[in-house]
């Protein structure tokens, strides 16, 4: 492991884009600060950039750093999550542009997976995860999933969890609304 996140966060930090497990599915990631490599990633996927992408924080602290106002629910959902759990916040800041949706909203999950822990915490940058499949396609749970043409297209291949047998599963989503607005996009 310490070898894959040695390179993954030296072609993170120079803009370069991944593939790799994340606490769900297999992802394609980047600096979340970086529009460049956020649009590489667009392209990768071939994804409409009017689509946002969801991104990936090894600490709850963290959170102030892109958010404008944490919403006091979201403390609360945060402490009784079982499972892993992305909530659409308002008012994100301090990211790429063109990661952030149309009405400034922005998904968050902060992870608990070993390896994405650990980046996150290397490269001191929030992670862009997004599903590592062409728009439109099935996600890939397992790495033996994951499309040729993606493999081909990304700066590092993780190999920490490639033979993994049991496929993971996406995210519950949560959008946090005004007023404490609370909505389930995906239990």
């Amino acid at each position: 492991m310490n070898e894959d996140l040695t390179k993954a966060a030296e072609i993170l930090l120079h803009g370069g884009v991944i593939l790799y497990p994340t606490d769900t599915i297999w992802g394609l990631g980047c600096d979340a600060t970086n529009p460049e490599a956020v649009k590489r990633i667009y392209t990768i996927k071939h994804r409409s950039d009017i689509k946002s992408m969801l991104v990936l924080l090894d600490t709850e602290v963290r959170l102030q750093q892109y958010i404008k106002e944490v919403p006091e629910i979201a403390w609360e959902l945060l402490d009784v999550a079982d499972k892993p759990m992305t909530i659409i916040y308002p008012g994100a800041k301090n990211l790429a542009a063109n990661l952030i949706a149309e009405n400034g909203s922005i998904g968050i999950r902060i992870v608990k997976d070993e390896f994405c822990h650990k980046l996150i915490g290397k490269i001191r940058k929030p992670l862009v995860s997004t599903s590592a499949n062409i728009s439109g396609k099935l996600p890939p749970g397992l790495f033996h999933e994951i499309a040729e043409e993606i493999i081909l297209s990304v700066d590092y291949v993780v190999k920490w969890k490639q033979d993994e047998t049991v496929p993971g599963q996406p995210s519950s989503i949560i959008e946090l609304g005004p007023g404490g607005q609370v909505k389930i996009i995906r239990p």
